[in-house]
């Protein structure tokens, strides 16, 4: 009876030692984890030009596409412009400091600026009508903002992360998805 070569003994050893130290668990099995910088969350962003509580608007029936509305079809979510928020604010609570605030940018036809609180860097592509389109909700990438009186930013925007949530959904991590290769 011939011998095996060495090599295929070593790779039968070293197969037979991953599959104890895995726990029985071929490698196939187990999901794929990146790691990489841990970001520090939740991160404070700059105070908003005008106090705006999501939780409020949440706890009277607004859904998130209603003032984001460009989630739907465009990359960007996009934010309401001032007469959007009129149609209610001309007559409830009008007489609030915040409102009285969104009111006079309105008559001077000034859109508010509004502090980012979630960003990916320039060469990231990032499309919301994507990831909405693939069940994805929004909570998913800027955490519970419907709980929230002020925001902050609870979830990572990381590579990393954004790789391990798409390993986790089986969606594919090829860099041409979130990177305009070439341009």
């Amino acid at each position: 009876m011939a011998r095996a070569p060495v090599s295929l003994l070593k790779t039968i050893l070293y197969a037979v030692l991953l599959y104890h130290l895995t726990g029985g668990v071929s490698l196939a099995q187990k999901p794929v984890v990146y790691k990489g910088k841990k970001e520090k969350l939740p991160l404070a962003v700059a105070p908003q030009p005008i106090a705006f509580s999501h939780k409020k608007h949440a706890a009277v029936g607004l859904a998130c596409l209603q003032c984001h509305a460009g989630a739907t079809g465009k990359t960007q979510a996009g934010l309401p412009n001032t007469e959007q928020c009129m149609v209610c604010h001309d007559a409830m609570m009008a007489d609030r400091p915040e409102v009285k605030k969104l009111a006079e940018a309105h008559r001077r036809g000034e859109k508010v600026k509004w502090v980012r609180v979630y960003r990916v860097p320039d060469f990231v592509f990032f499309s919301h009508a994507s990831h909405l389109k693939a069940g994805e909700q929004c909570a998913s990438c800027h955490g519970p903002v419907d709980q929230r009186d002020v925001l902050a930013k609870e979830i990572s925007t990381s590579m990393t992360h954004c790789m391990n949530c798409h390993a986790a959904r089986k969606a594919s991590n090829d860099c041409s998805l979130c990177h305009q290769l070439g341009h």
